[in-house]
Formats: structure tokens, sequence, C-alpha cells
């Protein structure tokens, strides 16, 4: 069986110019290149540069698949929308670790399984990373369950104290996104741990589109140096994240937000919660 590697990133809240694109083709001259993605992959050799750099540098969301197990998943996000301290409530160490860089947020997740049977999947990685990063827009709007699937995933194999307590439990665990779904699966985290986690989890039902009027009420009120930093942010271009800025903002405001419950169940009742309905 030959070596595979699979690496996929994507630009989302600024497009790479000439002169980033060009940065990135001294990397590798036979990726596919675009003002939002670089894509490559490998039977023999591997990746001149450290993903990591790659990200912290040019992207916001970077995907690696291989066939002999290795998946990682790196998410970059504006501090503003989501900040250190929330984050490493959940995700602390390694294979799930959350860091500063400048003035966005990083997150690393690692699966190795060595164990696996990789390279008989249906899929190779390729359009794997389209299918999850619609978790990076729900964690900037506000929804950590991510994060708390995250913490599952780095719990999941017993390494940590049992008597330890859980985090904040995020409202929606028992009704998953398609791209949150897609997350666990491809960190590979235990479908019954996730169940026995939900046993707590406030239940949250889709918010329908926002009212119009309900929006021009809310904007009306934003005191004038909020707005006229908006329109200053978006005229230089930061338009998804000033987006994302205002309506966590509006639905923090409106009492939209699904609140989070802070529970005393410890990693061990949860292992063994999760235990009792594999059984």
């Amino acid at each position: 069986m030959s070596e595979y590697q699979f690496y996929d990133f994507l630009a989302i809240d600024r497009p790479l110019d000439k002169r980033q694109q060009a940065e990135l083709r001294e990397l590798s001259t036979r990726a596919e290149i675009t003002a939002t993605s670089f894509t490559n992959s490998y039977e023999w050799g591997d990746l001149k540069a450290d993903p990591l750099a790659m990200v912290e540098e040019y992207f916001d969301a970077h995907l690696y698949f291989t066939n002999w197990g290795t998946r990682q998943l790196v998410l970059r996000l504006p501090l503003r929308l989501l900040d250190l301290t929330t984050a490493q409530q959940y995700c602390w160490a390694e294979p799930a670790e959350a860091y500063q860089s400048d003035d966005h947020l990083i997150l690393n997740f690692t699966s190795s399984d060595e164990d696996a049977d990789d390279d008989s999947i249906d899929r190779d990685g390729e359009g794997w990373l389209a299918d999850i990063v619609g978790v990076r827009d729900q964690l900037a709007a506000g929804d950590h369950r991510a994060l708390y699937l995250a913490w599952l995933f780095l719990i999941q194999g017993g390494e940590f104290g049992d008597e330890a307590t859980e985090p904040p439990v995020p409202a929606g665990l028992g009704r998953l996104t398609g791209a949150l779904r897609e997350f666990a699966e491809f960190l590979r985290i235990d479908p019954d741990l996730i169940a026995a986690a939900a046993q707590a989890s406030a239940p949250v039902t889709p918010q329908a589109a926002a009212d119009p009027a309900e929006l021009a009420g809310w904007v009306a009120q934003l005191p004038i140096e909020a707005k006229d930093t908006a329109l200053v942010e978006l005229l230089c271009g930061d338009g998804p994240t000033v987006t994302a800025e205002l309506r966590r903002r509006f639905r923090a405001d409106t009492g939209k937000l699904a609140e989070n419950t802070v529970t005393s169940r410890t990693i061990g009742q949860l292992l063994d919660i999760a235990e009792s309905l594999r059984s």
C-alpha cells in the first residue's frame, strides 16, 4: 500500500492577493492554488512547509488526511469572535488545543489511529473540509457545540483524571448540524459519549431568519461609534468578521443565543454513561 497524504486549506475572511499566492507557489509547484484555497495530495514526498504556520499566515481552515490513520483539522478565528479563555475551557492540550497567534485564535485537532484502515474508506479527504468548515461559522456566531465535542475528543481516551468535571454544556448536543456531525466523524469522537453528554444538554430548535423590523429596531439603538466602526471595517474588507460579530451581538442582545448549562458531572461519570449506552 502506497502512502497517501491530502492537504486542504481555505481562506475565508479575506482572499489571498497575488503576492500571497506567489509565496504559496514557492512552497509547491504542483498544488492547486486559488484566491481562496490551496490543495495538494502526495503519494511520494511531503509538503515542504509547516501547515500550522501556513494557517497562521494565510488561511482560516486546514484539513490533513492520510491513509495511515492521521487526521488533522485546524481552524483560525479572530479573537474578537472567540476568545482564548473561552476556548481553553474545552481545548487545553493535545490532541485538542487552542492558542493565540497575533489577533487570531487557532484551534488545532489531531486524530491518530494507526489501526484504522483509512485506505479503505469511501473518501480520500477531498471535499471533507467543505463539509466541516461550517462549524467555524457556528463558533463565530457563539455556538460552542464544536468546542464541547472537541473536549469529548480530548477526554475519550481516558488520559485525564476521572474526577475532573466537564465544562459548560451547550444546548443542542442532541441535535447536531451536518457540519458538526462531519466534525465528529472526522475526529472519530465516540457517538455513545456524545449521546451521554447530550443528556444534560438543553434542546434547541433552529432559529428562524431574523425579522427585518426587529433588526432595524436593534440597529437603530446601536451607539453611533459602533456603527461607524462597523462601516469602516466593512470598507476595509473585513465583511465576514464584521457580519459575524454583529449577528452574534444581535442574538445576545435579543436573547437568541442558546445558553450553556453548568453541571457537576465528572469525566468518569460521562465515560461510564457512554459505556452503559454502548452495552
